[in-house]
């Protein structure tokens, strides 16, 4: 199912975009704000292919998806003609909380600043590693040039903050950003420079530095959307343009200055001390609580309300609530990684073989959470334990963070001490590993997956498939494709084409999956399951398009020998680029084998994999 497909059918089981009041989308769930939850059909999502789970909590309808995410959720936007920066007007009757409402307010604001965030703290991490290595001058220009580019989403936050907080209450997101941008203007942090209090019309200005700072611009924003709405309603539509902004500036960022901000400054402190406090209490005692909770926050979707509180601290002597939930993090790698020495089953161990390779490699366990734990309940108790001994460990050694990363081996170096966040989250990972490997996920499970035969059966031959050549040409070696993202085979196994003509048909029957605008790639699913992308040449995307014809579109039905695409073969070499085509079965890993012919030339329709089920 392409993500268009896949947008349309949640558009619908969450009651039509007519049921939707806003949605936004973090890094692996849609968070839909729903005007009546009850015409949501949250059974029928759940067992949606393309859908992890359905999680409803904070206030959100929580349909989890995975990495790809983003691409789900730019269909689901037009499929339901959301406008990124509008939020209707409300008709829902149902009771929400109050911790509810400010969980959704806080993960609804972070929500859009991730990527930025994520990408500003592995390029933080890579700083780390070149400075360990002394490849970079910590006093150059080149190392100030990319330690900007890794801090300034975070030196600016209160800015980033108040656009994302305006847009999640309706309020006008550029108000709201400029609000954040008044406490960081140089007049404004000059009166720092005094070292006491000043004043501001006779009332005594606490002065602090609001850069990173988020606490105060969550307030000022939630305080600024019901004051914008309040004088709009007051000022004659004339005026509005520029009197309803003037006053809203007016008003907010003195009071932001003189109340918000210092209040804001107050109780994050407080918080941090408070965990300050339990650390020097017991550090053990400290790991174990905030490893042991952490993943029931993530699986409530409730995890974000965490991040401001430790995005805080990064200015004030470094986070340590982020190091310990890493060590939750790993475990949960761990007990997937278990599941997947110890299963038999080729779909399941495909299943968690891609959920750890998610968290090792991108910190995103949801697909582990929700694929695998949620799934065997008895990993839980695993899970929680493999997390608490590495969550106490961590927490003992005093690992702290500067900045925000996701937890995952390539931010290993973003943690200090490096080496005894390392040995904290990697006892956890083998406990996990190991627990599970001896204890086992789930008997019922294990038992549904490889039923015992009470009785000799004899074993089944394999069941072979041949998929026929989309083109004709001189058949390759994938070995000898000249780009390594395909030679390699990470993309799957498969073969390279050097066509002699330039149309490619469809190679079985079968449904076209996804068709890049440009028309250079074009993926298929047989019938049979097999998934097979054509790759026309090798960076041909840069064309954009031009020398491609396609003559079908997504989710269309094929039977083998349709036309797909007519592409000009000279004018594609013209223009400097090459036209060998890989051909790729993408699911490889669900199969026993693909096996490739020897080099030849080859017609249309003529095989050229075998794939072994």
């Amino acid at each position: 199912m392409d993500n268009r497909e896949l947008a349309k059918k949640i558009v619908e089981k969450v009651g039509g975009e007519e049921n939707i009041n806003s949605l936004v989308h973090c890094a692996t769930r849609l968070r839909f704000k729903l005007d009546d939850r009850s015409k949501a059909k949250k059974d029928e999502l759940q067992n949606m292919e393309g859908v992890i789970t359905v999680v409803e909590s904070g206030g959100q309808f929580q349909v989890v998806i995975g990495n790809h995410v983003p691409k789900v959720y730019a269909e689901v936007m037009k499929v339901a003609k959301i406008s990124g920066e509008t939020i209707k007007e409300s008709t829902s009757t149902e009771k929400v909380g109050a911790v509810s409402k400010v969980f959704e307010y806080i993960s609804g604001t972070f929500s859009p600043l991730i990527p930025a965030l994520a990408g500003a703290g592995m390029i933080k991490a890579l700083l780390a590693i070149l400075t360990l290595l002394h490849w970079i001058d910590v006093d150059g220009s080149t190392y100030a040039v990319l330690n900007a580019a890794s801090g300034g989403v975070f030196f600016f936050l209160p800015i980033f903050v108040g656009i994302t907080a305006a847009l999640k209450l309706g309020a006008n997101p550029y108000v709201g950003g400029a609000i954040g941008a008044g406490l960081l203007e140089p007049s404004f942090t000059a009166l720092l420079e005094h070292g006491a209090r000043s004043e501001f019309l006779n009332l005594p200005l606490i002065l602090t530095n609001y850069s990173s700072t988020v606490f105060p611009m969550l307030i000022a924003i939630a305080i600024f959307a019901l004051l914008e709405k309040w004088v709009k309603k007051i000022t004659p539509s004339v005026l509005t343009l520029f009197f309803t902004p003037m006053v809203c500036l007016l008003v907010m960022v003195p009071l932001t200055a003189l109340v918000f901000g210092p209040f804001a400054v107050y109780v994050s402190d407080g918080i941090m001390n408070g965990v300050s406090y339990l650390s020097s209490v017991s550090a053990i005692l400290t790991g174990v609580i905030i490893a042991g909770v952490w993943p029931f926050l993530v699986i409530l979707g409730v995890h974000w309300g965490v991040v401001p509180i430790a995005i805080s601290a990064f200015a004030k002597g470094g986070d340590v609530i982020l190091p310990i939930t890493a060590a939750s993090t790993f475990a949960q790698m761990g007990v997937a990684f278990g599941v997947f020495l110890r299963a038999r089953d080729k779909k399941l161990k495909s299943l968690t073989l891609g959920a750890v390779l998610s968290g090792v490699l991108a910190g995103v366990t949801e697909p582990i959470i929700y694929g695998v734990i949620m799934r065997y309940r008895r990993l839980i108790p695993i899970m929680v334990i493999a997390g608490v001994i590495g969550g106490a460990i961590v927490a003992t050694f005093d690992v702290r963070l500067f900045t925000f990363v996701f937890n995952s081996i390539l931010t290993i170096p973003a943690y200090q001490p490096p080496v005894k966040y390392t040995i904290g989250v990697m006892i956890a990972f083998l406990v996990g590993t190991i627990l599970t490997f001896i204890i086992g996920y789930e008997k019922k499970k294990e038992e549904e997956i490889e039923p015992e035969q009470t009785t000799p059966v004899p074993p089944a031959r394999d069941k072979k498939m041949a998929i026929a050549s989309p083109i004709e040409g001189t058949l390759l070696p994938l070995a000898d494709v000249p780009d390594p993202v395909f030679s390699s085979g990470a993309m799957g196994k498969g073969v390279g084409i050097e066509p002699t003509i330039g149309r490619a048909v469809a190679p079985f029957d079968g449904t076209v999956t996804m068709i890049f605008p440009t028309s250079h790639a074009i993926g298929l699913t047989s019938n049979d399951g097999v998934e097979v992308l054509i790759h026309i040449g090798l960076d041909t995307v840069q064309l954009e398009g031009k020398h491609f014809t396609a003559h079908v579109e997504n989710g269309q039905a094929v039977n083998q020998g349709d036309i797909l695409v007519e592409f000009d073969i000279a004018g594609i070499k013209e223009a400097g680029y090459k036209v060998t085509t890989p051909v790729i079965v993408t699911n490889t890993t669900n199969y026993l084998d693909v096996i490739a012919d020897e080099p030849k030339e080859v017609v249309s329709g003529q095989s050229i994999l075998t794939v072994i089920n």
